[in-house]
């Protein structure tokens, strides 16, 4: 419990630094910056988030498109098989 006031205090303290800070010009052009690269990393990451969902996406698409052609493979196999199974038990009673 100690440590989250402590932790409470120093995040309090900091916005009270920064507001301070941002009055000044010079204050407010170093928190412009921060800002400014804190934006650019954010978008690179969120860039990198979105180029990675896409080529998963791509990775499940094909992963479905095999699995439907395994499919349909397996169910083409089956009914030629059963057909031959017919074909053989007919000749047999002749």
């Amino acid at each position: 419990m100690k440590n989250v006031v402590w932790f409470l205090l120093g995040v309090a303290g900091g916005f009270v630094v920064a507001h301070f800070m941002d009055k000044d010009p010079r204050g407010h052009e170093v928190l412009a910056d921060i800002d400014a690269r804190i934006s650019e990393f954010t978008d690179r990451i969120g860039d990198a988030y979105r180029e990675q969902e896409a080529r998963i996406s791509g990775v499940i698409a094909d992963a479905q498109d095999a699995a439907g052609e395994a499919i349909d493979a397996t169910k083409d196999a089956a009914s030629r098989a059963v057909d031959a199974a017919a074909e053989a038990a007919h000749k047999l009673t002749d």
